[in-house]
């Protein structure tokens, strides 16, 4: 259910992989996405699932309507049903609140500033990674008072630049604006490296302190494909920040 999770400094970085949940085929089993075709009552169930094995409250999870855009919302307290916002970047400044990012191949990135008491999460998919969603995202956070160098940096599970295969005029676009986003695949063919991209957007940013995922998901059975499979489930990263004592 929680293939990864990291906790330092008050600050906690998790994703989930596919198991351990209750859908069914093709979404089997531990899908998040609400967007997706599933059972709602399913996809309910899911995230209950979810936020209990992070010893959360469902309902202290803040969930986005994700567009593959740059735009960032600020999360100030509980989210009501069906009031996600059409953003790729969610910020907050309210420790025990957790932000989620949804994602199938995308790259869920995390950031917390323990100090400032200020955590995000972003959606980086091929075009927020060009439209710099990520850059965005800290942005945001300094806004807030966080210090990009005080900033942790977690990426979760994605498609790996040797597996992510585009057409060569796709590869040129996104590598004009991110270089570090320009790869091949394992067998010679024009690629993207999505994880790559971010780190360096990252550290263009001034954070310095990343964290990366080891899984790709296309070539991982434990995790959800939208490049394999299509038709499937969401994978769920979530950061948040243990409430401060008075």
């Amino acid at each position: 259910m929680i293939g990864e999770r990291i906790d330092r400094d008050g600050a906690h970085f998790a994703f989930t992989d596919r198991w351990g949940g209750v859908s069914s085929a093709p979404y089997g089993e531990l899908n998040l996405g609400g967007a997706v075709g599933d059972d709602p009552a399913d996809v309910r169930r899911n995230r209950a699932l979810a936020a209990g094995a992070l010893g959360l409250d469902p309902a202290d999870v803040v969930w986005m309507n994700q567009v593959h855009g740059r735009d960032v919302a600020e999360a100030t307290g509980r989210q009501a049903d069906g009031e996600a916002p059409r953003v790729d970047a969610l910020v907050t400044a309210r420790p025990g609140l957790a932000l989620a990012v949804l994602t199938a191949d995308c790259t869920p990135v995390l950031l917390a500033d323990p100090v400032a008491g200020v955590a995000a999460a972003a959606h980086a998919g091929r075009p927020g990674l060009a439209a710099g969603v990520v850059p965005a995202a800290v942005a945001a956070m300094v806004r807030l008072g966080a210090r990009p160098g005080r900033i942790t940096a977690v990426t979760g599970p994605a498609v790996c630049g040797h597996c992510y295969e585009v057409p060569e005029a796709l590869r040129a676009e996104v590598a004009a604006a991110v270089p570090a986003a320009h790869a091949a695949t394992s067998w010679g063919t024009p690629a993207l490296d999505v994880p790559g991209g971010v780190a360096a957007q990252l550290a263009e940013a001034g954070v310095t302190d990343l964290r990366r995922s080891p899984v790709c998901t296309l070539e991982s059975a434990d995790h959800f494909s939208y490049r394999r499979e299509q038709r499937t489930g969401r994978l769920a990263g979530y950061v948040w920040l243990d409430p401060r004592s008075t």
